[in-house]
């Protein structure tokens, strides 16, 4: 279903990782990035535990993290991840419009 996300301009790809930090779905050429988007859901539920502890809230919306390969935006799913890695920072709103579209589906 998340192959939905391809059709907006600027995707790269997306993920759905699980609790485990294993790839449930994915769609689009992941390249060479491949072994980093799971690193990054990794650092991204240590940033968002780290903050909930914080902030003594359980629930959040969206990690936007703008790295050397692009920007990644992670967006919980239950216990799951989705990963939508995009072009460009200004492309912000459209992707966040799509994901959130994508998971009124879900």
């Amino acid at each position: 279903m998340i192959e939905a996300l391809m059709e907006t301009r600027g995707v790269r790809h997306a993920l759905l990782v699980n609790a485990q930090g294993e790839i449930v779905t994915a769609a689009g050429p992941r390249g060479p990035h491949a072994d980093a988007d799971l690193n990054l859901v990794a650092a991204g539920r240590a940033v968002i535990a780290s903050l909930q502890a914080t902030q003594g809230s359980g629930e959040w919306n969206d990690l936007l993290l703008d790295v050397d390969g692009g920007p990644v935006l992670l967006t919980p799913v239950g216990d799951q991840i989705l990963l939508a890695a995009f072009d460009d920072v200004a492309s912000l709103g459209r992707i966040r419009f799509a994901v959130r579209r994508l998971l009124g589906q879900i």
